[in-house]
């Protein structure tokens, strides 16, 4: 346990570290998460980690208890607090190792790395992902289950029937059949719903991944 939390403070200080660095502009810049823009993802992970239960229930009530509608809601209320008040929250976070209540430890630091590339990637400024840290992100996103499944577009499992992914440099693969390559941070894009350009899938199976991964 004392080794996840650090691998989490780790993933959200690198960001802070990051975020930090942006321009007005890159703040506006849309995610690869929906239609959340950068700063909407950065206002998300600052305070979904830091919200009263209460708040949460009343904010999942309004919403007619539809998960992905709530998020988006509160991301993009958060989001108009500004950078300066996301950053603080984020150090917060960081400092004190906030984390949603009954949420697993393993799905915080889903939540720091995935994010984090939806985050960077479309401003071009992409970081490996630690090979400790991808492993637990991985397998956790192969094997979730519902409801931890909604907000990425259904099972990783179903996505990857009858398919073989391998993540290239990181000695990890899930499932069986026709194999597929990518980079770590492409393997954890596909498991986690995000979208991928057909050139970042190698291998028989490729074509076949990216028409499920692009119906989410």
């Amino acid at each position: 346990m004392a080794e996840l939390q650090s691998l989490i403070r780790a993933e959200r200080l690198a960001l802070i570290e990051f975020l930090e660095t942006l321009e007005p502009a890159e703040w506006e810049t849309r995610s690869l998460c929906g239609a959340w823009t950068v700063q909407a993802v950065a206002a998300h992970l600052a305070w979904a980690s830091a919200m009263p239960v209460t708040e949460t229930l009343a904010s999942l009530a309004r919403s007619g208890f539809r998960l992905n509608k709530a998020s988006a809601e509160m991301a993009v209320r958060w989001a108009h607090r500004g950078p300066a008040a996301i950053l603080d929250q984020l150090r917060a976070n960081a400092a004190n190792g906030a984390k949603p209540v009954g949420v697993p430890m393993d799905a915080v630091l889903v939540d720091a790395v995935v994010h984090a590339l939806d985050i960077r990637l479309p401003l071009g400024r992409p970081r490996p992902v630690p090979a400790e840290a991808f492993r637990i992100v991985a397998d956790f996103s192969m094997t979730a289950k519902w409801p931890m499944t909604i907000s990425v577009g259904g099972s990783a499992r179903k996505r990857l029937d009858g398919l073989r992914l391998v993540a290239d440099g990181y000695d990890w693969s899930a499932g069986e059949g026709r194999e597929v390559h990518g980079s770590a941070e492409t393997v954890l894009r596909v498991l986690n719903g995000r979208p991928v350009d057909a050139d970042e899938l190698i291998g028989p199976g490729a074509d076949q991944l990216y028409a499920r991964v692009n119906r989410h």
